[in-house]
């Protein structure tokens, strides 16, 4: 009978409108954490196993470091943004747009700011989305006038341009994982010793 009430008492806070807000944070902070941990686990996998040399404890080790930065740094960031926008909405009657530019600014600045490799990946991928977003948005609004031709031919164009570009004469301007990659694609598959390092593995221990 006991444990009935408790969750009966339980299923009443979680339902209850007046802790909507408090529970709302820390499901985002539950939400940040899970969230970070299924996109980075297997992506930290196949980077590592690709690309990193090194005894299999270090790789393992990587891997997991990997995954806890991610995990804990969106869960950090959930629960600053949806607090200090729980905040503002309380402080002026509703929610304003500028609030959400605020508080993701401060959690940003103080979870994302930091330097790593992780974090950097996070924040370009951020920005290749808000530079698509604010031109749809432009053009919504009707600062920005629609094209009239198919416009992502000459965007793919100028993107893989400036890459590779970047990557055969000045490669140290770009992250480290991406410098991984284009070297296994362009350099890597210049050279070879016999039909094993051709077909089956990417370089030989001579190299």
């Amino acid at each position: 009978m006991n444990d009935s009430v408790c969750f009966i008492y339980k299923m009443n806070i979680l339902l209850d409108p007046a802790y909507h807000s408090i529970l709302a944070i820390l499901k985002g902070l539950r939400n940040g954490a899970v969230y970070g941990a299924k996109i980075r686990l297997p992506h930290a996998f196949v980077m590592t196993f690709l690309f990193r040399s090194g005894p299999l404890k270090e790789k393992l080790a990587w891997i997991l470091d990997a995954t806890r930065q991610h995990s804990t740094n969106l869960a950090k960031f959930v629960f600053i943004y949806k607090s200090l926008c729980k905040l503002f909405s309380w402080s002026e009657g509703k929610p304003k747009q500028y609030h959400s530019a605020i508080a993701a600014f401060v959690g940003g600045y103080i979870v994302f700011g930091k330097r790593t490799s992780v974090n950097e990946q996070i924040n370009m991928y951020l920005l290749s989305r808000i530079l698509f977003g604010l031109t749809r948005l432009g053009i919504e609004k009707g600062y920005v006038r629609d094209p009239k031709v198919e416009t992502f031919p000459i965007f793919a164009a100028i993107v893989w341009g400036i890459v590779l570009w970047l990557f055969e004469y000045y490669p140290n301007t770009l992250q480290s994982s991406l410098r991984s990659s284009m070297t296994y694609l362009y350099h890597d598959s210049e050279r070879w010793t016999s039909i094993w390092d051709f077909l089956v593995w990417n370089t030989s221990k001579l190299w």
